[in-house]
């Protein structure tokens, strides 16, 4: 005996194939992947030579460092960010300005102090 098979139902499983095909290919098509970069590379880390470095001491008193100013043996990049430390204990970070190899530090906020100031860090980050 052979089964025959009802157009009726070759028709309706052959439209479930279509809905299924076109739904596959809308999630499919929507995905999205952005462009991206990737890198591997290295280069050389020098540091900046300092020199003339002078301290500011306030006015009223004289206890009390207003501002610090340096020279760098080169200009750093546009943008580059340079901070001052004065006390190797404290974490105390003064913003600069960068005008060229000229740089001056402001430091009355907070107000450094002579008495525990024992180094000058800086950082240069372009």
């Amino acid at each position: 005996m052979t089964r025959r098979f009802k157009p009726a139902r070759l028709l309706v499983a052959a439209m479930f194939l279509v809905v299924l095909g076109i739904v596959t290919y809308a999630f499919t098509a929507a995905n999205t992947v952005p462009a991206t970069k990737a890198g591997d590379g290295s280069g050389t880390i020098t540091g900046y030579v300092i020199t003339n470095v002078s301290y500011t001491l306030n006015g009223t008193d004289s206890s009390m460092i207003d501002a610090v100013t340096f020279d760098l043996d080169s200009i750093p990049p546009a943008g580059s960010t340079i901070k001052i430390q004065l006390d190797s204990v404290a974490a105390d970070w003064y913003d600069c300005t960068n005008l060229g190899v000229n740089i001056t530090c402001d430091t009355t906020s907070p107000q450094a102090t002579v008495l525990p100031a024992d180094a000058l860090r800086v950082l240069v980050v372009p």
